[in-house]
């Protein structure tokens, strides 16, 4: 069964860290650039940040520059975020995503194998 599964969502302080992790089963990520999205209720589900299939080359949305990383290990099958100085806005259900392709895209469509969602929580 191809499938993505994230984990390490929670509620935190503003300010505080979480690193959200992606690990594929079913098949290898080595040949796919994969997304982390995210959805508030009653918003859109917008990209946070990208990263090629081979780690050369990364994005991030201008809402989370500077604050949020993220990074792969093909040898573990995984992608990272790594979350840092987290604000209430960030709150959201965070997804990760797989695009059969290189580089990655802003456009929802071209991913193919999207997880089941993590909640993120940030509030005092």
């Amino acid at each position: 069964q191809l499938q993505l599964v994230e984990s390490g969502g929670g509620l935190v302080q503003p300010g505080r860290s979480l690193r959200l992790s992606c690990a594929a089963s079913g098949f290898r990520l080595d040949s796919y650039a994969i997304g982390w999205f995210r959805q508030a209720p009653g918003k859109e589900r917008d990209g946070v940040s990208c990263i090629s299939s081979s780690a050369g080359y990364t994005d991030y949305a201008d809402s989370v520059k500077g604050r949020f990383t993220i990074s792969r290990d093909n040898a573990k099958n995984t992608v990272y975020l790594q979350m840092n100085s987290l604000k209430p806005e960030d709150t959201a259900v965070y997804y990760c995503a797989a695009r059969p392709r290189y580089y990655c895209s802003g456009y929802r469509d071209e991913y193919v194998y999207w997880g089941q969602g993590t909640q993120v929580t940030v509030s005092s």
